[in-house]
């Protein structure tokens, strides 16, 4: 390169292209490659009417009795089950204005986990997988993890198995200890590497007979399993009894609590996508008192997973998404219980750009369908991507055809301006 050729390259560089500076767009490329998710799964389906689109004024066969809780903005109420997650409101947004068609766990689940709708002839992959395979691992740490257990929905689908979650087990636990994370007993780390080495130049030999994906996919799961073991961060970060009691104590003593944590210090450590699976809500019978029991744990780890997650300066490039299967039915049942209602529901969503404090769409007066601003699985699957930093229009190949990550899908925008 010529002297002045290198100037004007460099120069180029410090110019600005429509207000954005190649430095600029440079770190802001590097801050999107850092982007990660929480996700918090409402297993079975939550009610919206008992979590963030509570309608007061309907009958009580459709509002329930736990009433509502007022949030930090004017105008806006959660139900009454929720009073710290109201007072948490300017740090996430809630879409009251969802809907799908999938009224079958199964297939709900494959949806709402990879935004993109279900097929017979191939399972997509979900959120985590596409973030497995297009940031990969950091630190040792496995990309994406599923807390306590996984779900046959939330895989690698056509991704291979190579990008399924690290499953931790119930973190809440007593004697909580990771599968996996530690060496037989009399295995040293030099000998678990030599005996890696050996396997490599097995597997070199067994390659001059055979061609085989599944293979790849198992060398890709056993170096995994060894970078864990070998990695010291990961170790750190799976060590959940090292974290102080008080912020222990902070998110609960439960299930959703101590995956939340969990979750926010695999994320910490480097994980890209974190899984925690919450509650039993598909209640169709006795309702209010399923909900009852479990709602207020979820009501103590969420704002305080926002709030340990801003203070440590996380969650402007962590996502962090409440979903569930569907909504439940606005009319209670007469076994007291709500049933599978796809056709309205909520989600939540906060940190990586979202604004704080914004409620999108609305539903009717009964909370079962949307009346305003109707946002698809697709849309919010495209959203997602768009927080992420991931192009939701790239294609994978599946069955020897291209298949995008996201079809359909547009970005609820107002999320983000």
């Amino acid at each position: 390169m010529s002297p002045s050729t290198r100037r004007d390259f460099i120069r180029a560089g410090s110019l600005a292209f429509g207000g954005l500076s190649l430095p600029r767009l440079l770190r802001a490329e590097t801050g999107k490659s850092e982007r990660a998710c929480i996700v918090i799964f409402q297993s079975g389906g939550a009610s919206q009417l008992d979590f963030f689109d509570p309608k007061p004024d309907a009958p009580a066969d459709i509002r329930g009795s736990f009433g509502t809780a007022p949030a930090t903005v004017p105008g806006v109420h959660f139900s009454g089950l929720l009073p710290r997650t109201a007072k948490a409101f300017k740090k996430f947004a809630v879409i009251r204005s969802m809907y799908s068609d999938e009224a079958i766990h199964e297939r709900a689940r494959q949806y709402i986990f990879s935004g993109t709708r279900p097929r017979n002839d191939l399972l997509h992959p979900s959120y985590g997988a596409v973030m497995s395979k297009e940031r990969g691992g950091r630190n040792g740490l496995p990309p994406f993890v599923a807390i306590p257990e996984k779900d046959l929905s939330a895989e690698a689908g056509f991704l291979g198995s190579a990008h399924d979650p690290f499953v931790t087990g119930d973190p809440n636990a007593k004697n909580f200890a990771v599968k996996d994370l530690t060496l037989p007993a009399g295995v040293t780390a030099e000998e678990s590497e030599a005996r890696r080495s050996l396997l490599d130049k097995m597997n070199g030999q067994f390659r001059k007979a055979t061609d085989s994906p599944l293979l790849d996919e198992m060398d890709e799961f056993s170096r995994k399993a060894l970078d864990l073991i070998a990695s010291p961060a990961a170790r750190k970060a799976f060590d959940i009894r090292s974290e102080p009691d008080s912020i222990r104590d902070a998110y609960g003593r439960t299930g959703v609590g101590q995956g939340c944590l969990l979750a926010r210090r695999l994320i910490e450590a480097g994980t890209r996508l974190a899984t925690v699976f919450h509650g039993g809500y598909d209640t169709h019978r006795e309702h209010e008192k399923g909900v009852k029991r479990f709602t207020p744990d979820f009501d103590q780890a969420f704002p305080t997973l926002l709030e340990d997650l801003e203070q440590r300066g996380l969650l402007a490039t962590t996502l962090v998404l409440v979903i569930g299967d569907f909504g439940r039915t606005p009319k209670i049942n007469f076994s007291g219980g709500r049933d599978h209602w796809p056709r309205g529901f909520s989600v939540a969503l906060a940190g990586a750009g979202v604004r704080g404090g914004l409620v999108v769409g609305a539903s009717d007066r009964h909370a079962g369908e949307p009346v305003d601003r109707p946002v698809t699985i697709e849309d919010l699957g495209a959203s997602v991507y768009h927080a992420l930093g991931i192009d939701a229009h790239k294609e994978y190949r599946a069955g020897g055809r291209p298949v995008r990550i996201n079809k359909d899908g547009t970005v609820v925008k107002e999320l983000f301006a």
